[in-house]
């Protein structure tokens, strides 16, 4: 059979600064919108290669749907191809997420076309393929090498944060104890204070009772108590390619 078309256009990471772009598993791809239009037909389907950097010169396009490589056989052939979608999800009047998000799918084990975690940094590479009913008719070219970002290791952590945050809480904790006391100290002053003053109004409020009956205080009536009364990327389902047609 005659070898895939070679298509003038690299599958790239999106150039402007979005969150999730690049993950510890996953990566986002610019979608090739208007790129498969004059090389597939309605049956054809588009997927997404991806393999180790280093072994991307010796990925082979397989010769059927049936031979393509499965997700799960990464850590031994170095490559998978993913993401199977009707080309005509591609064109250019199709509306569409304008990104594609490799290893996104944590629940597919198992499953043709998984598009499972990345078990590792990478690098990687990717390239897009047309496969039709008679095996690969068109591919783009590998991307650039596109590298994960790296979760940290427990030992890099420096741990000076953590003991300066425990002495914070160490002082506001006396402080908040000082000042406790220290309240408690005002109030019982000035409690101190006003129950002397009552204490001394009420001594001589007795003392002058038997003299100038007229000064007393008529007695107040006691007023009533009172109450103490805190932008993902989108998935898509497309529509199966058609039926290869018999033969």
């Amino acid at each position: 059979p005659a070898p895939p078309a070679l298509l003038p256009y690299v599958p790239q990471v999106p150039i402007t600064a979005l969150p999730g772009k690049l993950t510890a598993t996953t990566f986002a791809l610019e979608r090739p919108c208007c790129i498969f239009d004059h090389q597939a037909n309605a049956s054809d389907a588009v997927w997404l290669v991806v393999a180790f950097a280093n072994a991307s010169g010796a990925f082979r396009n397989p010769p059927s749907r049936a031979d393509v490589p499965l997700y799960e056989q990464l850590p031994t052939a170095h490559s998978y191809m993913t993401l199977e979608t009707p080309v005509h999800a591609f064109a250019c009047s199709a509306p569409s997420p304008a990104l594609l998000r490799v290893g996104g799918d944590t629940a597919c084990g198992g499953q043709e076309a998984c598009n499972g975690p990345l078990p590792s940094p990478g690098p990687y590479r990717v390239k897009f393929l047309v496969m039709g009913c008679q095996g690969p008719k068109a591919e783009t070219r590998w991307s650039d090498p596109i590298l994960l970002r790296r979760a940290s290791s427990p030992s890099t952590i420096d741990p000076v944060p953590a003991h300066r945050s425990s002495t914070v809480v160490v002082i506001a904790s006396i402080l908040a104890s000082l000042g406790a006391v220290l309240a408690a100290a005002v109030l019982g002053a000035v409690g101190a204070k006003a129950w002397g003053s009552l204490c001394s109004r009420d001594s001589g409020t007795s003392t002058h009772r038997s003299y100038r009956t007229h000064h007393i205080l008529p007695v107040l009536s006691r007023p009533p108590g009172c109450r103490c009364t805190p932008p993902g990327l989108g998935c898509f389902a497309p529509r199966p390619p058609a039926p290869c047609p018999a033969k």
